[in-house]
């Protein structure tokens, strides 16, 4: 052999990507398995949603962003306004309460849509 050469690899009975035959699981694969045994277990069963319920569910999703976008608008406008530190607070008090209360209709709207048959 020369200098700089390399001799033959011997196959240890290494573990490699060509004997596996697929690519190794992500992490959130795996959990995603243990979480879907789990609901099988327990007796979870997964319904599809149609089309329209999809459609339905988008566009509820939609139309809170809009009305959330639009609160933080009003939000930053009013605290450019605003000096005071308590009216600040309060200012802060009530987007925090309209944020939740668009959040929970969005949610309230969406189990809606799920629980009808379409």
């Amino acid at each position: 052999m020369l200098v700089g050469e390399v001799g033959p690899v011997p196959d240890c009975g290494a573990y490699t990507m060509s004997h596996m035959g697929k690519k190794p699981k992500s992490a959130y694969d795996l959990a995603m398995e243990r979480l879907e045994v789990a609901d099988r277990e327990s007796g979870v069963k997964e319904i599809s949603l149609s089309g329209v319920q999809k459609k339905a569910i988008a566009e509820a999703r939609s139309v809170a962003a809009s009305r959330l976008a639009e609160r933080e608008i009003l939000f930053r406008d009013a605290m450019r306004k605003t000096a005071d530190p308590a009216e600040r607070d309060k200012v802060e008090d009530e987007y925090r309460i309209d944020r939740k209360r668009i959040e929970d209709d969005r949610d309230r709207a969406i189990e809606s849509i799920r629980g009808r048959r379409c």
